[in-house]
């Protein structure tokens, strides 16, 4: 067995890309407000390193949740492998040359919808933001889009990793890892 939570991730989520009909980089999100109000939301694995990196608009309500908080926690599952991940940790911005790159990547139709959505605020209908929409396709017309100054990545450094393994009879496999504080990890089990 790996002692290194990162590398069993890496293996599992490989896994998971060749069996998962849809997503397999989704997970959960979980955040707390200042007020101690949780909320859950799935976003998309964009990244991973010594953390787990994910984007979007920093002025919604998750984005709010984060900066006021500085923690989160995330869940993977996998149904067709019968496995799921769960990382707690510090959440830190990821740099403006890390935002600048990831955001190169994506289609240009989300691009320019990065530009037009106020993301987690209220919408009176539907057609004010197609047709904000609309506006700013017009914008960047022919040239290339930039990132918005209010949408980057956030990267989930993880103090806590879980992988658990479905078992017959709800008798699962729970493996824990901690950091050891000498830039490794200690792995324990849980009782299922």
């Amino acid at each position: 067995m790996s002692t290194d939570p990162h590398a069993l991730f890496d293996a599992w989520l490989a896994e998971a890309t060749a069996s998962e009909p849809n997503d397999p980089q989704a997970m959960c999100l979980s955040t707390v407000a200042p007020d101690g109000r949780p909320s859950a939301r799935m976003v998309l694995l964009k990244g991973h390193d010594e953390g787990f990196v994910f984007y979007t608009n920093l002025e919604s309500r998750k984005a709010g949740d984060l900066f006021a908080t500085q923690v989160a926690a995330l869940t993977f599952h996998w149904k067709s492998l019968r496995r799921q991940v769960r990382i707690e940790g510090a959440v830190s911005r990821v740099s403006d040359a890390e935002g600048d790159a990831y955001f190169a990547t994506r289609g240009r139709d989300s691009q320019l919808g990065a530009w037009a959505s106020d993301q987690s605020q209220p919408l009176d209908r539907r057609e004010t933001f197609d047709a904000r929409f609309e506006a700013i396709k017009a914008r960047f017309d022919g040239g290339p889009v930039p990132r918005p100054p209010h949408w980057s990545g956030f990267r989930v450094t993880p103090d806590r990793i879980e992988l658990w393994q479905d078992r017959a009879h709800r008798l699962h496999e729970r493996r824990l890892f901690t950091p050891d504080g000498q830039g490794g990890w200690t792995e324990g089990l849980l009782y299922p």
